[in-house]
């Protein structure tokens, strides 16, 4: 019974943070200042490419560091 109260309110919580992340970045967007800001600046999505040689080699490092 306490372990249905307590995923009760983990459920709860999350869905009330996913109530409100959404409703601050649609708000923010939606604004003026939003829409002046991407105007002005432009919003870009930034696409980061990394290699498979490039994570090995940085593992590989952090690897070598730690023992």
């Amino acid at each position: 019974m306490v372990w249905g109260t307590i995923l009760l309110w983990i459920v709860g919580l999350f869905v009330l943070y996913v109530v409100i992340f959404t409703a601050v970045k649609d708000g923010i967007n939606r604004s003026e200042i939003g829409k002046l800001i991407k105007t002005r600046y432009g919003v870009k999505d930034e696409i980061i490419s990394v290699s498979d040689d490039e994570i090995e080699k940085e593992l590989e490092d952090e690897f070598k560091g730690s023992v």
